[in-house]
């Protein structure tokens, strides 16, 4: 039996900033903006290549302050490629970073090895997301 995540609702304070970021800074695919009644709307959208989306909207439910979302990992072949996109487009992304020792240190890893290098940006209302390089290699992502 495969149990596969499809969606990840965030908290957001203002749908439409929230959509405007994600689509046209960020890159994710809009694959529904969608009014149910007068009540609630739907909004899901989905990074680029991911098998998971993110959701928001009204009416939905979720009770957890806007921005209270922490550590979401989007996965990149190259750290340095992604950074330089999202930038490019307008995000605040922090500067790549590894761990030596138990100590953050400027730069990707030295060896670009899986799992060791991020950076981080956050959405409009502070949801914190985090760039993870993974088969730079070619060996997974």
């Amino acid at each position: 039996m495969d149990f596969k995540l499809e969606l990840v609702l965030i908290p957001v304070s203002d749908v439409d900033r929230a959509k405007a970021f994600y689509t046209d800074q960020a890159g994710f695919d809009l694959l529904v903006d969608t009014p149910v009644g007068e009540e609630m709307r739907v909004v899901q959208l989905t990074p680029p290549g991911s098998s998971c989306s993110i959701g928001f909207g009204v009416g939905l439910g979720v009770v957890a302050p806007a921005g209270s979302t922490r550590g979401l990992h989007l996965v990149v072949k190259d750290i340095v490629a992604a950074r330089a996109e999202l930038t490019g487009r307008g995000v605040e992304v922090a500067e790549i970073r590894h761990i030596v020792d138990g100590e953050w240190t400027p730069g990707p890893h030295p060896e670009r090895t899986d799992y060791n290098s991020f950076a981080e940006f956050s959405d409009p209302d502070g949801n914190l997301w985090l760039l993870q390089e993974v088969g730079r290699d070619g060996s997974a992502a």
